[in-house]
């Protein structure tokens, strides 16, 4: 698909989920090619005046300078305050909208910030729904430096295609928090909950890209418009 259009679609989805923020709330500021453009219009929004009293919450140092660039109020890193919304885009999406995060390392932060906020916001272009997550990208798994190739193998025994995460010039990538990513091609998950459960059961592993059970909404861009879906309990699965 051409670059310019799925641009277009990424700036659509995070922009339609300006419509949850409100003056006054706390806001997480998703990480990634998708989030920013929801990070962009939040401060056009502050600028213009139609929204003020706004604070951010960034889920990434890259995103911290973006937003601190955009002249948008920042909370302290210890968050001594709930979180209102969070916007963030998102790697896959399976029709249960559980979610493999992690393509841009900021996995950690992206969670802590999510399982912080009373609603959560996913942003996406239609290339990243999936009938089952692991059928287009590896599960990012975060792990201590110390010991990695024992988690490495721990995480070939689950039945992953395990590759250390390097940068452009061959030497390792490190997460915000100097820890190392495990890229693990799963193949089909049928069970993300049975294997979120197995990867968060290991010392040494810091944290995993599967978001499983944490998005209330989820805005899809594509050829067809935008699409909006809630999360429900106990509703039937989506059909992508």
């Amino acid at each position: 698909m051409d670059t310019d259009i799925v641009e277009r679609y990424k700036r659509q989805a995070a922009e339609h989920a300006l419509q949850f923020v409100a003056s006054g709330m706390v806001v997480g500021l998703g990480t990634g090619s998708t989030a920013i453009y929801a990070t962009r219009r939040l401060a056009e929004l502050l600028r213009d005046g139609r929204l003020h009293d706004v604070v951010g919450v960034p889920t990434s140092r890259a995103t911290e300078t973006a937003a601190a660039e955009l002249r948008i109020p920042l909370l302290e890193h210890d968050l001594p305050r709930e979180i209102d919304v969070t916007i963030d885009g998102a790697d896959e999406v399976s029709p249960e909208l559980h979610l493999i995060k992690g393509g841009g390392g900021a996995l950690l932060r992206e969670k802590i910030v999510a399982e912080s906020s009373h609603l959560r916001v996913y942003v996406v272009d239609d290339s990243k729904l999936s009938a089952k997550l692991g059928v287009r990208r590896p599960v990012p798994v975060e792990v201590l430096q110390f010991g990695w190739r024992r988690q490495s193998e721990y995480l070939r025994g689950l039945g992953a295609d395990v590759k250390l995460r390097l940068n452009s010039d061959g030497a390792p990538f490190l997460t915000d928090q100097g820890n190392l990513i495990l890229d693990c091609a799963f193949g089909s998950i049928d069970d993300p909950v049975a294997l979120a459960a197995a990867i968060d059961g290991r010392s040494g592993i810091v944290e995993h890209g599967l978001f499983v059970g944490l998005t209330s909404e989820l805005i899809v861009a594509g050829a067809d418009g935008l699409r909006h879906h809630s999360a429900a309990r106990g509703s039937a699965p989506l059909v992508w």
